[in-house]
């Protein structure tokens, strides 16, 4: 997987979870099943694998740049192109196909 690629968030990782100041999970909740260009891959320090860095800002209706979630690549999986979607939507989840 690189930088570039189309892939669908297929699963939210255990553990995610929203705090007062952070909605992790509300923000997995509403990208699951939806498709993203991979902004990155990155190598934190002390992770022992890879993360898939997606910018998903469109899916609050707001620039991509301005939301990012951080993801293990099992829980992405390859899309088509021409499933992207770069919709702008507040408060909608679709359901996994």
């Amino acid at each position: 997987m690189n930088a570039g690629d189309v892939v669908r968030l297929k699963c939210i990782p255990p553990g995610i979870r929203d705090d007062e100041d952070l909605k992790t999970r509300s923000l997995f909740e509403t990208c699951i099943g939806r498709t993203f260009v991979v902004a990155g891959i990155d190598r934190p320090e002390g992770v022992p694998q890879p993360l898939v860095r997606l910018d998903v800002g469109h899916v609050l209706g707001k620039p991509d740049y301005l939301h990012r979630i951080w993801v293990e690549q099992e829980f992405v999986e390859p899309a088509s192109p021409d499933s992207l979607d770069t919709t702008l939507t507040v408060g909608k989840s679709p359901t996994m196909e």
